[in-house]
């Protein structure tokens, strides 16, 4: 994903599941203030990677996620169940629109790769697949700029 990002300038090629501060997750968690609300739809995007992962074996164990600017006319609701964080992105985010860009360090491929396994076990209830998930959950993504694109991809 990063290598495409890097050649083509775009995120994706064409219409992309997101998270956002919708109004919806505004209207759950309202006593949050913005920087908490942005860490739980960023939360969600990990989360997300964490099933994107699972469909791709090929793909490196580590979750991305990448931060953009993207005004909110742009976005589509994806689910306006109260808190929901997901929305729809059209056309892909251009690369002068990305803010940063959040990776998993190497030391926590192990428990990303397990928690990719079972992450759809987790989503339906499973217990024990949950404690794989929240073990991959305890490591915090880095933070890079996007500046560093070339580096990362």
């Amino acid at each position: 994903m990063l290598a495409a990002l890097k050649a083509s300038g775009r995120l994706g090629d064409g219409a992309t599941v997101a998270h956002a501060v919708t109004p919806a997750l505004r209207e759950w968690y309202a006593e949050g203030d913005e920087e908490e609300l942005e860490y739980v739809a960023f939360t969600r995007a990990a989360q997300g990677a964490l099933q994107l992962l699972r469909h791709d074996p090929a793909a490196p164990r580590r979750r991305v996620v990448v931060s953009a600017d993207v005004p909110a006319s742009r976005l589509q609701r994806e689910d306006t169940e109260l808190g929901s964080s997901a929305v729809r992105l059209p056309e892909p985010a251009l690369l002068a629109e990305l803010a940063s860009i959040h990776i998993d360090s190497t030391d926590a491929a192990e428990a990303v790769g397990a928690a990719a396994d079972v992450v759809e076990e987790a989503l339906a209830g499973d217990p024990d697949a949950q404690f794989t998930v929240d073990g991959a959950e305890d490591h915090e993504l880095e933070w890079y700029a996007v500046s560093e694109l070339s580096e990362l991809a």
